[in-house]
């Protein structure tokens, strides 16, 4: 990540953060095996078309969602559900990747990751009824 980048707590918030925010979402919200279509069609329903799966990520926010991927598996959870990636970790990762200016790469990180937990406890939540 480039010395001179703001993040998106710094300068350019808007937009970039949204699309942060959705990323961390589309990713907590994976891994759910969607069957309506062939189910649908077993019982001879007609669905309609479903937009496409495929998620874009702005050029910009690549090295963040690359970095938030290297992380993925370290959360700290509870019986609860997810409280967190875990900081002494993610500290490891971002001199592991030699990132320049860890504390634009972290507060980007801290966007996504509560996206991210957001969805995965909304998941844990439903889960759990």
């Amino acid at each position: 990540r480039g010395g001179g980048a703001e993040g998106v707590h710094g300068q350019h918030q808007g937009s970039q953060e949204k699309k942060l925010i959705e990323a961390a979402e589309y990713w907590a919200g994976g891994g759910v095996v969607d069957e309506t279509d062939t189910d649908a069609a077993a019982l001879g329903i007609v669905m309609p078309e479903q937009p496409s799966e495929d998620f874009e990520v702005w050029e910009e926010n690549w090295p963040v969602v690359e970095m938030f991927t290297r992380c993925e598996t370290q959360w700290r959870t509870t019986m609860n559900g997810v409280i967190g990636l875990d900081y002494g970790a993610v500290a490891w990762i971002l001199r592991l990747y030699e990132v320049e200016n860890q504390r634009s790469m972290l507060e980007d990180l801290q966007v996504m990751e509560a996206a991210a937990m957001a969805t995965l406890n909304d998941r844990t939540k439903r889960f759990r009824r």
